[in-house]
């Protein structure tokens, strides 16, 4: 049976494919692009139904840990692959649901909820029956058509005691694995919970405007001509009240502003840059803070990224901001490979880490790490920095940044850097910053005038930020 794209039957087909994938190790946004190409999707013709896919696999990553134990719960023998993904795929998109009798088509259009790119929910009674025809369409699961209805209808039925059951497991509950959650636990005693939790609300969209071009006031006022409202959340971040696809944002196509998370938008200020300067971004990839950089003054930026088609994106960012890098593909903690021996005045260390402050962002990242991959993202951060700090001019500033929230990354990382690195001053920074909260401390040796509490962001994801001086 062949369903037509723009049903939501064909939308969780492809998504329970992308999930499935994940399941087996693959990044999601790959996942997607893999299952996008196997329904031969077309990227300007099939836009909508693409972008659909990708809301339902997003929504469904965030409530992974529930939707399985309930499979498990409500399976008594294995239904393969698919099916095991196409359920996992339909009870996350229930889960959203409060409690309560939402099982007619006539409610869709009240049932709205926000997705990643503003989509709405469905009706309980639509994700049931669509799921059980995503079931029939194919051959090797229409015989699972019946164990899907039944199974989707026994969840409606019972869903507080079924949830109630499986919540007994943390990673269930919490949608997280067990040992970020001790992770959490340690860290953050008062303040674990609220950090589960946040790992899977729905992130803010969020936009850099550039002060070059014009002011965030005028930019509010562009939004409210366009029919779109924001609010300030930063010196140069405009909050979107609803998430909306970037050929909708005003001036998105000119460059006048960019997608960029509230957080992400100190890391170029705190290198405080000036004409005339040579910039490395190290790890550059896809080139947000690159460009952030090259608006806020004329300077010589070299963009450094070791995945091919990640630095290519840099060049596609860059060249719709109407900005230019040298852009070199090579390994950060090898400099020997791409340097050109002549000293920066600058560098941005925005080095692997965990990500588990942008999981809200991207929520495959918790299924995709493991406990084992920290120690080995501590020894590649260490590596760069140390790498790349005898490039730095005498009187340089370095910025360490990641986006974890893990003390092991941040602040632990940035006192050995002191204690390791010839001749290195702390500076003040950010310190830890913990998703849509203010930051938690500030971090450094002097003052607080170069980067005081006025100037954070008040709704960002997680990040820690580090700078450190080269004694002249």
């Amino acid at each position: 049976m062949r369903l037509p794209p723009d049903s939501l039957a064909f939308q969780m087909l492809g998504a329970a494919a992308a999930v499935r994938a994940v399941s087996e190790g693959t990044a999601l946004p790959q996942a997607i692009e893999d299952a996008a190409a196997q329904l031969r999707l077309d990227r300007v013709r099939d836009a909508a139904t693409r972008g659909a896919l990708q809301d339902i696999a997003y929504r469904t990553m965030r409530q992974f840990g529930t939707a399985r134990a309930l499979v498990t719960k409500l399976v008594t023998r294995p239904p393969g692959a698919q099916v095991d993904s196409l359920l996992a795929v339909a009870l996350a998109l229930l889960l959203e649901h409060a409690p309560g009798p939402r099982d007619k088509q006539d409610n869709a259009d009240k049932d709205q909820q926000d997705g990643d790119a503003g989509r709405p929910g469905y009706s309980t009674f639509t994700v049931v029956d669509q799921a059980v025809s995503a079931a029939a369409s194919e051959p090797k699961t229409a015989h699972a058509r019946g164990l899907v209805n039944a199974v989707l209808r026994r969840f409606l039925r019972e869903r507080k005691a079924l949830l109630a059951d499986v919540n007994r497991d943390e990673q269930a509950r919490w949608n997280l694995p067990p040992w970020w959650l001790r992770m959490l636990r340690e860290a953050y005693p008062d303040q674990w919970m609220t950090l589960a939790a946040s790992a899977n609300v729905r992130p803010p969209m969020t936009v850099r405007v550039n002060t070059a071009r014009t002011s965030v006031q005028q930019y509010q006022t562009d939004l409210a001509n366009a029919g779109l409202a924001g609010t300030v959340v930063g010196p140069q971040a405009v909050r979107l009240i609803r998430a909306v696809p970037v050929t909708q944002l005003p001036g998105f196509a000119e460059g006048v502003v960019s997608v960029q998370d509230a957080g992400a938008q100190l890391a170029a200020p705190l290198l405080e840059v000036a004409d005339g300067m040579r910039v490395l971004d190290a790890c550059a990839a896809p080139g947000g803070k690159t460009g952030h950089l090259l608006e806020l003054a004329d300077i010589d930026v070299t963009a450094v990224e070791s995945d091919p088609q990640r630095a290519t994106r840099i060049g596609e960012n860059l060249a719709r901001l109407g900005k230019e890098a040298k852009i070199v593909v090579g390994d950060a903690s090898r400099p020997a490979d791409w340097w050109d021996g002549q000293p920066f005045d600058r560098i941005l260390a925005d080095v692997p880490c965990s990500a588990s402050g942008i999981v809200r962002r991207h929520p495959d990242i918790r299924w995709l790490r493991r406990d084992t991959d920290i120690a080995k993202l501590i020894t590649e951060q260490r590596r760069i920095v140390s790498q790349l700090w005898p490039l730095l001019k005498p009187g340089g500033i370095l910025v360490y940044v990641t986006c974890s929230i893990f003390p092991t990354e941040g602040e632990e990382q940035a006192r050995w850097f002191g204690a390791q690195l010839a001749d290195a001053i702390r500076l003040q920074a950010p310190g830890q910053l913990l998703p849509g909260t203010r930051t938690t401390q500030m971090a450094g040796e002097q003052g607080e005038k170069e980067a005081g509490q006025a100037s954070l962001p008040s709704d960002h994801d997680g990040f820690f930020y580090a700078r450190f001086q080269k004694r002249a």
